[in-house]
């Protein structure tokens, strides 16, 4: 059996369609409000069909120097073109990018993870600094 940490893919997005994309500043003033855009398929289009979709994206934050994480938001996809009369013809394709806002009070690292329903779970990171 392998641990659950195993079963997260990574790599580059501008190279890997399923790789979550984090947008923010790199660094933000201590308390002031970052704004955070997470997206799925920038640079090569991941596909939203009923069959090959993005399921959900997740949100964590790691302060330096703590071992926890806080959980900042989980953003569920749920119409991907299904219909009675049949896959991909529905009325509604919901797009995998997800935008927030967070107050920091410590530097940290963002994380984001995302499950597509046929290549797995995959996993990106983003180092955040404050001035």
């Amino acid at each position: 059996m392998k641990p659950f940490n195993e079963l997260f893919k990574t790599g580059d997005w501008k190279a890997e369609k399923h790789v979550p994309v984090i947008e923010c500043a790199d660094k933000i003033k201590a308390g002031d409000m970052l704004s955070i855009k997470v997206s799925i398929g920038k640079e090569i289009a991941h596909p939203n069909t009923t069959e090959h979709h993005i399921r959900w994206i997740s949100v964590y934050y790691l302060p330096e120097g703590e071992n926890f994480a806080y959980q900042l938001g989980n953003f569920e996809f749920t119409a991907h073109g299904e219909s009675t009369q049949g896959p991909n013809t529905g009325p509604a394709y919901t797009h995998h990018e997800a935008a927030f806002s967070v107050k920091l009070s410590k530097p940290g690292t963002i994380y984001a993870c995302s499950l597509c329903n046929i290549h797995g779970l995959w996993q990106s990171e983003k180092q955040i600094a404050l001035s």
